[in-house]
């Protein structure tokens, strides 16, 4: 064909091609709304990925919010899934009610995910609990039951508030909640330095102090005697759950966390990363991504 065709077919490819991408990201850009919990907190939510996917809700842990989840959100294995992430109370952008009833009554953490697998209608989604989000989990399961989910993944779960499973750090846990902000803050920099056998990059790591420095002072008093049901939760979970562990952890004994676990639901599976620490999701997150596709897409047969 003439030269100057050619070139007009050339550059109307490259304007297709760049019409289809910005489409595409479009697509993926992720969606933000609110959910009101029974007791009338707001729950901020996003969603990314694919909306006709095998679902996915993500549930961060103490001091954190979604933004914990960015490497799963963004990584292009997951993009198949639908990646649903929502601030808990008294974190990130959800409402931070004042008085410690509304967090040392485990009941109100688990209705709070209910309401959010309600409202994104979700079709049994896989729960992936961080930490804390891994008693949320358990409280979930030990009042709202297994039949709206498909699987579990506590991943450096808190099973229990036992000195068995957790590391003794008093006072991380007083200076938390100390009145003088500095001190406050520094100890909120060391509580995170705590989570990272191998430590993020600084803008990551100023990101996710950003983060947690938002977090409610009467949640971080008031968790602390946060009621967990374990016993109830795993025990009666009949679906699969994973149980997957950074050995190096600073915050939680790994292995008698497992074991524990293990004791009340025998069919749980269980992974130890011995190159992480308290958050194998971030430190090892290509192979995380990898592990959590294999279970998501094994649950759901």
């Amino acid at each position: 064909m003439p030269y100057p065709l050619a070139l007009r077919y050339l550059c109307a490819l490259l304007v297709s091609a760049t019409l289809l991408a910005t489409q595409a990201l479009a697509d993926s850009e992720p969606i933000r709304y609110t959910v009101t919990a029974p007791d009338g907190v707001s729950l901020a939510v996003q969603e990314a990925g694919n909306p006709d996917g095998p679902a996915i809700v993500f549930v961060h842990g103490l001091l954190g919010s979604r933004l914990n989840w960015n490497a799963q959100v963004n990584s292009a294995q997951l993009q198949r899934y639908r990646m649903i992430t929502y601030d808990l109370r008294g974190h990130g952008l959800s409402g931070k009610p004042s008085g410690a009833e509304a967090y040392t009554e485990g009941s109100r953490w688990a209705d709070d995910l209910a309401a959010v697998l309600h409202a994104t209608q979700a079709r049994r989604p896989v729960l992936v609990g961080w930490s804390l989000g891994g008693a949320v989990i358990s409280n979930y399961l030990a009042r709202h039951g297994d039949d709206d989910i498909a699987g579990a993944v506590y991943v450096n779960g808190v099973i229990e508030l036992s000195p068995e499973q957790i590391v003794a750090h008093p006072e991380l846990y007083r200076d938390l909640n100390s009145a003088d902000l500095q001190t406050h803050l520094e100890t909120v920099r060391a509580f995170l330095k705590l989570c990272f056998d191998t430590q993020p990059d600084p803008d990551t790591f100023e990101l996710l102090f950003a983060n947690a420095a938002m977090a409610s002072w009467d949640m971080q008093h008031a968790v602390q005697s946060m009621g967990i049901d374990a016993a109830k939760g795993l025990s009666n979970a009949g679906v699969p759950v994973l149980l997957l562990y950074g050995a190096r952890d600073a915050l939680i004994h790994a292995e008698p966390a497992i074991a524990r676990a293990q004791q009340l639901n025998p069919h749980a599976r269980s992974l130890l990363y011995a190159g992480s620490g308290h958050a194998p999701f971030l430190e090892e997150s290509e192979r995380f991504n990898r592990d959590l596709a294999r279970f998501v897409d094994s649950a759901g047969k």
